[in-house]
């Protein structure tokens, strides 16, 4: 059994606020110094799950992390290695920097079908840069994938994938045929820490490092669909009303009074 997971090199979510910084014209976040790329959590509950995978199954089973981007981080990378993936696919390409869900899954499909086939994609429910949860959906439907979200379970027997979906009041149970495509949730569990011997070998492997050329893709092939215009960091304010009285009671009373003329209650 093959496993394809994707995984996206993200800027650090957990930053102070005082780091994150717009570009001139403000329509990108500036990479913040001395603080580095972070594999995007979610995609590293994907990797979680495929290890378990290979963990209980009593076949062979081959876990490739594919990644599509520029200026890659390897030590980064490599901690999808570490955890017990077999290979590392990046698609490293200037071209590739900045582009927006369609293109990232018409790249990721051709990476994809070039190292394939696969029995199985995994992908993050979301990337933590963007929050859109786009890309996983354009990449099923490009490699004319069943795509089953928000898993928080996931087992297979290397011909069907039985999938526990998560729902805002529960969870739904559901099996598909492989191949097919499954997006993994934080439910399923904190992705496991690398062990040294784990971290030893993944130092060892060398990635397939493509560029968009290698996989036949141009320029124009991958021209973003959607206009970015505008980036703003929100502003806070803060103020402060003093409620005066004469005691407590008077006081509260005040409080009471102020909180409606606001309809906060």
């Amino acid at each position: 059994m093959r496993i394809a997971v994707c995984a996206k090199q993200v800027p650090d979510p957990d930053i102070p606020p005082s780091q994150f910084k717009l570009n001139s014209a403000g329509v990108a976040v500036e990479p913040p110094r001395n603080v580095s790329p972070v594999v995007n959590g979610f995609d590293l509950n994907a990797v979680e799950a495929a290890v378990r995978i290979k963990e209980s199954a009593s076949f062979d089973v081959e876990i490739t992390i594919v990644s599509v981007g520029h200026d890659f981080a390897l030590d980064v990378m490599k901690k999808a290695l570490a955890t017990g993936s077999d290979a590392l696919v990046l698609v490293d390409d200037p071209l590739a920097q900045n582009l927006d869900s369609a293109a990232t899954a018409k790249v990721l499909s051709a990476a994809i079908e070039k190292n394939g086939p696969f029995d199985l994609v995994l992908c993050g429910r979301q990337a933590s840069d963007w929050d859109q949860a786009h890309v996983p959906l354009f990449l099923a439907e490009v490699l004319h994938l069943p795509c089953v979200t928000v898993a928080r379970r996931l087992e297979s027997d290397g011909t069907t994938a039985n999938i526990e979906r998560v729902l805002p009041d529960g969870y739904q149970q559901i099996e598909t045929k492989l191949p097919a495509l499954v997006t993994v949730s934080n439910e399923l569990g904190e992705p496991r820490y690398p062990a040294l011997k784990g971290i030893m070998a993944a130092t060892r492997k060398q990635p397939q490092v493509s560029t968009l050329a290698d996989l036949g893709i141009s320029g124009d092939q991958i021209a973003p669909r959607v206009e970015l215009e505008a980036l703003e960091i929100p502003q806070q304010q803060g103020m402060a009303v003093m409620i005066e009285g004469e005691d407590d009671a008077e006081k509260g009373r005040n409080l009471a009074m102020r909180l409606r003329q606001e309809k906060i209650i």
